[in-house]
């Protein structure tokens, strides 16, 4: 069977058994295509690869400058792709004895308190249709701790007003309960009594989604993209006076980092963020002692 073939029967299960998210089904389409190149280079197929094949491969990346990371990513990849060819077409597992790069934990971006009220003071400043939406997606993004893949992917059938609280679908087909804060749910009703017709009207007729977030694009009505939200929250930033490199991920962290200033507890964190493992969550420990530290170099008398 030719390389493609064999990762086209991959990514039918990665889509039909595994249900694993666009943005993950993308990103190993990615890696093993540029697997496939360097094999092509090398006069090789993927039935006949080797641990120093795999080895090289990983070797040439790394002269080449792509982070640890980034190769742990790949890894992980083709871990799974020998693993499926391994299980249904009986072929010999090359990546038994591949080790993942060492990872440096590094300490997540955020934004102070009082960044956030700027962020949201210069989102009061514009009254337009388009504003107004994408001000409720910044409070949403902030107030719920949710991922921007999350975030452009709701639907008014995720709301239940009536229980106070938000389904969210996450990573891996997963979903999780959030419970919307007061004041969100009344940002909410207005912005789909009074905003949210505005926008499915379009040229005198009323179109229709499912969409939270709608924009009007190539005469349908879509989802925002995550990138057109980035683009807004940087010029949202560069408004407020925001000099940091910021990301719609960074809300969520600083959510979390917030929250556990205030006393929230990590499982608590942990499930309205929606990771697995506790110990994703407790890197925002680490982030309040380094909080703790500025105050007691700021503030203590003798330091």
């Amino acid at each position: 069977m030719r390389n493609r073939d064999l990762i086209t029967k991959f990514e039918s299960y990665l889509l039909t058994e595994r249900r694993v998210s666009q943005n993950t089904f993308n990103a190993y389409s990615q890696d093993l295509d540029q697997l496939i190149q360097f094999f092509k280079k090398k006069k090789t197929t993927i039935q006949d690869a080797t641990p120093e094949d795999l080895k090289s491969f990983l070797k040439a990346l790394k002269q080449d400058g792509v982070g640890a990371r980034s190769r742990a990513r790949k890894i992980s990849c083709f871990r799974n792709f020998f693993k499926f060819l391994s299980e249904y077409y009986d072929m010999v597992d090359p990546t038994t004895h591949l080790l993942t790069p060492r990872l440096d934990k590094k300490l997540p971006g955020y934004l102070t308190e009082k960044e956030i009220g700027k962020l949201f003071k210069a989102a009061e400043q514009e009254n337009t249709t388009v504003a107004v939406r994408n001000k409720v997606m910044l409070y949403f993004l902030y107030a719920c701790g949710l991922r921007i893949s999350e975030l452009v992917n709701l639907t008014t059938s995720h709301l239940d007003f009536s229980t106070g609280f938000l389904t969210v679908p996450g990573k891996g087909g997963k979903e999780r309960m959030v419970p919307l804060p007061e004041h969100m749910a009344v940002l909410l009703k207005e912005y789909l009594e009074v905003v949210y017709p505005k926008i499915l009207e379009k040229e005198g007729k009323t179109l229709s989604t499912d969409y939270l977030f709608p924009t009007y694009y190539g005469g349908k009505l879509k989802a925002i993209t995550r990138q057109s939200f980035w683009m807004y929250l940087k010029k949202l930033a560069f408004q407020a006076g925001i000099k940091k490199d910021i990301s719609p991920h960074q809300l969520r962290h600083s959510l979390a980092t917030h929250l556990l200033k205030n006393g929230a507890d990590l499982r608590s964190i942990q499930l309205l963020l929606g990771h697995e493992q506790l110990s994703t969550v407790q890197i925002y420990t680490h982030v309040e002692t380094s909080h703790l530290r500025k105050i007691y170099d700021d503030k203590h008398p003798r330091s």
